[in-house]
């Protein structure tokens, strides 16, 4: 199955419908370690997304997701979302469709344009280690149920650094305090996945 702007737009609406639905429990996971405002971020970013009408070019579909995402929030995770949107739109420029084994591609540039964007590094209880552990895990199994493996990295990413301290963003201010809470963007990540499943 190829993935088109269609296929994007149902997805957004997803994603959307879920972050709203789990907007309350981010930004309380958020106010143990940050300003509490993730879960407005996720809901509002995506929702703002969800109502585009996406262009056929699924580059510029993803071009027009990072300015919106952007634009709705100006936090830090929201430009990080914003950042490995632009990633994908720069690898699916002119293009109208792709395949889902270039999903783990697409999700390796989005980290790396995230890491060097957040000047951060992987290991430090952040959003990027979920999305380096879906990485491997997707490249590890191109077939078979690829949302499945996504959403189960991304949980089992949660449980490995829970009891570690967080070492970047907002939250390493609080670094004991940290060991023990999960990290909010690894669970918005886990939020994420899950919508779009």
């Amino acid at each position: 199955m190829k993935i088109t702007s269609n296929e994007l737009k149902a997805a957004l609406a997803r994603i959307a419908e879920h972050a709203g639905e789990n907007r309350e429990f981010l930004c309380q996971a958020d106010a143990q370690l940050g300003d509490g405002d993730l879960g407005i971020t996720v809901a509002e970013g995506f929702s703002a997304c969800a109502k585009l009408d996406l262009s056929d070019d699924v580059g510029r579909a993803f071009f027009e997701m990072a300015r919106t995402f952007q634009q709705v929030s100006s936090s830090s995770f929201g430009t990080l979302v914003a950042t490995g949107l632009m990633a994908a739109a720069k690898a699916l420029k002119d293009r109208t469709e792709f395949g889902p084994d270039e999903i783990a591609g697409l999700l390796a540039q989005a980290r790396d344009a995230m890491l060097a964007r957040g000047k951060s590094s992987l290991g430090e209880k952040t959003v990027l280690d979920g999305l380096d552990a879906q990485v491997h895990a997707l490249e590890a199994e191109r077939s078979g149920a690829l949302m499945e493996i996504a959403v189960t990295a991304a949980r089992d990413t949660v449980e490995k650094f829970t009891q570690r301290p967080n070492q970047a963003g907002r939250a390493r201010i609080f670094a004991e305090k940290s060991v023990g809470l999960p990290d909010p963007g690894q669970l918005a990540l886990v939020v994420i996945t899950e919508g779009l499943r």
